[in-house]
């Protein structure tokens, strides 16, 4: 979450694109990312330097090489660190002219990242809003931040149409939260059909660089890690621009993100190729149904996009792959045949693992619609035994501020301090990490009435294959004792009594 000094650089800077004749958003948008993608290239090479010269060898990876382009511009001056100091009129040409035809050529050629940079273009109109808007991008601090990503998720907040075609950030807590929960392995194939900026792929390689510290010491894991392991789709060319920023600046050189109208183009080619897949894909937006993929609606016919997808999840898998992915609550109970088709396939035909219901705020203030975490193995031959739910507070208030309920470090699926009793009422995360490798043990003898519990899958078929946490929670009620009203008006009328002695009492002493 961004902090509010932050909130405010990124309004002067959006201000100033406004001002400046840049009205639609998305452009600002992605103008912004290009110019804090140029910065952070240049650190990226200053550390480089930096370990260089302490190591005393020559750079592994060079971002800016040596010499001169095409054009006779030194590569120096294409720097983040050199042209910011240029006149604004300098600095203009520089990089209309030199930056960002350089950038279009990075990550080499055949690269999915180039092919997506080929079209990037520099759209900002006068030197002195780009003078403008580099003075106030030089001053918001990137730090171990994924910046993108956040200014994404802010800025979205500020258009009127966000959310109408499911284009609103996965709040990076719960992207962590189904990282941890499926626990990605640097043998994994990883596929998110809805990518937007990459959120869930950047995680899975920020995670497996955690767990495996030694992941790129072996050749072939690194050949694996930076060619094979990362696939995401959409078709927005900006979303495919900024999430290739992202992960080339996550230090992934080549992942496999391209266009693809996942819903609408047959699977032959992707058919079982993927072992793990995470996504939050849009739910309740347009669909053109005569252009639906075939295979799709063979598994469920339906015009229903949230359906659909879940259908494609299961067609990419690999047989043994898993899935987490975010669903509308609507999927776990809707009454139409697509909806009980669909539920009895996971549960009677695949390996459903877990229902997690999630806190009814937590796409505000993008969105208001209640969502729950679905976690299934493909198996092709059942295996469902018991289904897990959980109900979830996530750390924030669920109201349109979304504001932190507790310390950062008191924050996320693995804070850095433990919470205490109370502080896990309002950040159940952790508790979902600890518990979930317990859901074939311990949970299993866990009551109805508790915060997590396990329902056989008998249990589930009996309900029609409802996988509504209400439909198997157990509240438990505190009796209350209700006097007869005989027994009321008696005590009253002894009240009564009492109260007529005494004020009889009264009188006598003051007689």
């Amino acid at each position: 979450m961004l902090t509010g000094d932050i909130r405010n650089q990124i309004d002067r800077i959006w201000d100033a694109f406004w001002s400046g004749g840049i009205s639609n958003p998305l452009e600002v948008i992605e103008q912004i990312t290009y110019l804090l993608f140029l910065r952070r290239l240049d650190e990226l090479h200053t550390l480089e330097e930096n370990k260089a010269a302490t190591l005393k060898k020559p750079m592994e990876r060079r971002i800016f090489p040596e010499g001169s382009n095409p054009k006779g511009r030194p590569y120096l001056d294409l720097r983040w660190s050199r042209f910011k100091d240029f006149p604004p009129a300098e600095m203009f040409t520089v990089v209309d002219e030199h930056v960002f035809p350089y950038l279009r050529t990075l990550g080499g050629n055949g690269s999915t990242y180039a092919n997506h940079m080929k079209d990037a273009r520099f759209t900002i109109p006068t030197p002195a809003l780009l003078a403008k808007v580099v003075d106030l991008i030089a001053q918001v601090p990137m730090e171990e931040r994924d910046t993108k990503g956040d200014l994404y998720e802010y800025m979205l907040g500020k258009i009127a149409t966000a959310g109408q075609n499911g284009q609103f950030r996965t709040p990076r807590h719960i992207i962590r939260l189904m990282v941890e929960l499926t626990a990605p392995t640097p043998n994994d194939i990883v596929c998110d059909p809805a990518c937007g900026t990459a959120g869930f792929l950047v995680a899975v390689g920020e995670y497996l660089r955690d767990r495996y510290p030694d992941l790129l010491h072996d050749p072939k894991r690194k050949e694996h890690f930076h060619q094979k392991l990362f696939h995401g789709f959409d078709f927005d060319n900006t979303m495919l621009r900024i999430g290739s920023m992202n992960m080339l600046l996550h230090g992934v050189e080549n992942p496999d993100i391209r266009y693809r109208d996942s819903l609408a183009q047959d699977h032959a080619d992707n058919a079982e190729s993927y072992t793990l897949v995470l996504a939050n894909p849009p739910f309740a937006c347009s669909l053109d149904y005569e252009n639906t993929a075939k295979d799709l609606l063979q598994i469920v016919k339906t015009k229903k996009t949230e359906l659909l997808f879940v259908a494609l999840f299961l067609r990419l898998l690999k047989t043994g792959g898993r899935a987490t992915v975010i669903v509308p609550d609507g999927v776990l109970f809707g009454s139409s045949k697509a909806h009980k088709e669909l539920r009895r396939i996971l549960v009677e035909e695949q390996k459903l693992d877990a229902v997690i219901s999630l806190p009814g705020g937590v796409f505000k203030p993008y969105a208001g619609v209640s969502t729950a975490i679905l976690l299934f193995t493909k198996t092709n031959s059942g295996g469902t035994d018991q289904v897990w739910f959980y109900v979830t507070a996530d750390g924030w208030s669920l109201d349109d501020k979304r504001t932190d309920l507790l310390p950062q470090e008191k924050l996320g699926p693995v804070p850095k301090e433990p919470l205490t009793e109370a502080e896990h009422a309002k950040n159940n995360l952790p508790d979902i990490v600890a518990r979930w490798p317990q859901r074939n043990d311990a949970e299993l003898e866990r009551p109805r009435t508790a915060q997590s519990f396990c329902v056989p899958k008998a249990d589930i078929a009996a309900q029609g294959y409802d996988l509504s946490l209400n439909r198997y929670k157990e509240v438990v009620y505190e009796e209350v004792y209700h006097r007869p009203p005989k027994e009321i008006l008696s005590d009253l009328a002894k009240l009564e009594a009492e109260i007529q002695e005494g004020m009889k009492e009264l009188e006598g002493m003051l007689k």
